[in-house]
C-alpha cells in the first residue's frame, strides 16, 4: 500500500524527533511492504523564517491533500515577542482548524521499564498506568470571541470566550465512548457544570450520548477534582473526554504523572480517518541540536498514525514493540536515564527502534 505522509518538522528538537519517527516507518515499510512517501512542510517558526508567515497557504492545502500529517513541534524564545496572532504556536490552531481536527488523543501510559521515574508513590501506580484523555480540540475558550476594551476605572481589560454546541460535544463525546468500549467501559467527563453554563450544556450533552452505550460507565468530575484525583489516585481513570481548555491542562498532567512527557504521543482526529500526529512535548529548544531530546513520543506518534489513519495495527504494534525493546534492554535518553542504565542519543534511539522493528 501506498501512503503520503505531509511531514511538518517545525522547531527546536521538531525535526531532530521527527527523522526518528520517519526512520522507525522506513524500517516498517521495508518489513510489510508500503510506501510511505514524504511531503515535508513548513509552520511555526521555521514558516515565519522563511515566509514570514506561522502558517503558509501552501502547507494547509499540501497537508489537505495527504492522508495523515506528522507534525514535530512549533515555537520558541525567537519568536516570543511577535504579536499573538503572528506567533508559531498560531499554526497549531489554524492547522486544528482548517483541517477539522476536532478530537485529540492523548494516552498517558507508564511502560512498567519506567515506573522509577514515575513522581507518584510506588503503590498509587502499581501494575502500571493506562489513562486516554480525549481533548475537544477546535472549540471552546481558544476559539471564541476575544479582545481587548477599556474601562471606566479599572484600566484595559481582556476578554475570551468560552462557548460550545451541542454538535462539538456530541462528536468528540463519542470518540470518546466508543474508544471506552474497547478499554475498561468507564467515561469520566471533566467540566466546571458549578459554575459555567457552557459547562453545563456540556455535561448535558455528554449525558445523552451516554444513553447509547449503555455498557460504559459514565462519571462526571469538576476539573479542580479532576487534576486533584489524577494525581492522588490515578488508576481509578481510564478515558478522559473534556474540552479544549481543561484538556490541555489535564493531559499535561497526565502525561508527567507517567515518568516523562517524552514517551507520550498524540493524535488529533477529523471526521472519517484523517489525523494529525505530534508528540506531546514542546520544541525543547535548550537542548534542539545536542542530541539530548527523546525521540519515542514522536516514534510512537506515527505509530498511532498507523494504527487510527492507515488501519495498520500490526505495524502499529511492530513500532510499540520495538520500543518497549529498547526500553527493556536498558537503553535510556536523558530524560529517563537512570542508574544503572545506558544513555543514548536522539539518533541512536531512533536507530536501535529501527533495528528492532
Amino acid at each position: 500500500m501506498n501512503y503520503k505522509i505531509a511531514v511538518i518538522p517545525g522547531d527546536g528538537i521538531g525535526p531532530e524527533v521527527t527523522r526518528e519517527a520517519i526512520k522507525a516507518l522506513d524500517a516498517v515499510a521495508d518489513k510489510f511492504g508500503h510506501k510511505f512517501e514524504y511531503e515535508y512542510l513548513l509552520a511555526g517558526g521555521a514558516a515565519i523564517d522563511e515566509t514570514g508567515r506561522c502558517l503558509p497557504d501552501e502547507t494547509v492545502e499540501a497537508a489537505k491533500k495527504s492522508d495523515a500529517v506528522l507534525l514535530g513541534a512549533v515555537g520558541g524564545p525567537k519568536w516570543d515577542n511577535l504579536p499573538g496572532e503572528e506567533r508559531p504556536e498560531k499554526a497549531l490552531l489554524g492547522l486544528r482548524k482548517a483541517l477539522g481536527l476536532f478530537a485529540n488523543l492523548r494516552p498517558a501510559i507508564m511502560f512498567d521499564e519506567l515506573k522509577g521515574a514515575c513522581p507518584l508513590k510506588e503503590e498509587k501506580v502499581q501494575g502500571g498506568l493506562d489513562i486516554m484523555v480525549v481533548r475537544e480540540l477546535t472549540g471552546g475558550i481558544y476559539f471564541g470571541e476575544r479582545g481587548i476594551k477599556d474601562t471606566p476605572d479599572m484600566g484595559k481589560a481582556a476578554y475570551d470566550v468560552e462557548l460550545y454546541s451541542e454538535k462539538e460535544v456530541e462528536r468528540v463525546a463519542e470518540i470518546a465512548f466508543s474508544m471506552a468500549m474497547k478499554r475498561n467501559k468507564k467515561v469520566t467527563s471533566v467540566d466546571k457544570a458549578n459554575v459555567l453554563e457552557s459547562s453545563r450544556l456540556w455535561r448535558k450533552t455528554v449525558a445523552k450520548v451516554a444513553e447509547k452505550y449503555p455498557e460504559v460507565t459514565l462519571e462526571n468530575f469538576y476539573v479542580d477534582n479532576a487534576a486533584m484525583q489524577l494525581v492522588y489516585n490515578p488508576k481509578q481513570f481510564d478515558v478522559i473526554v473534556t474540552s479544549n481548555i481543561f484538556g490541555d491542562i489535564l493531559s499535561d498532567e497526565a502525561s508527567m504523572i507517567t515518568g516523562s512527557i517524552g514517551m507520550l504521543p498524540s493524535a488529533s482526529l477529523a471526521e472519517g480517518e484523517f489525523g494529525m500526529y505530534e508528540p506531546v512535548h514542546g520544541s525543547a529548544p535548550d537542548i534542539a541540536g545536542t542530541g539530548k531530546a527523546n525521540p519515542m513520543a514522536a516514534v510512537l506518534s506515527a505509530s498511532m498514525m498507523l494504527k487510527y489513519t492507515f488501519g495498520l495495527s500490526e505495524e502499529a504494534d511492530a513500532i510499540e514493540n520495538a520500543v518497549k525493546a529498547v526500553l527493556e534492554e536498558g537503553y535510556r535518553t536523558p530524560d529517563i536515564m537512570t542508574s544503572g542504565k545506558r544513555l543514548i542519543t536522539t539518533s541512536e534511539a531512533g536507530t536501535l527502534i529501527a533495528e528492532r522493528i
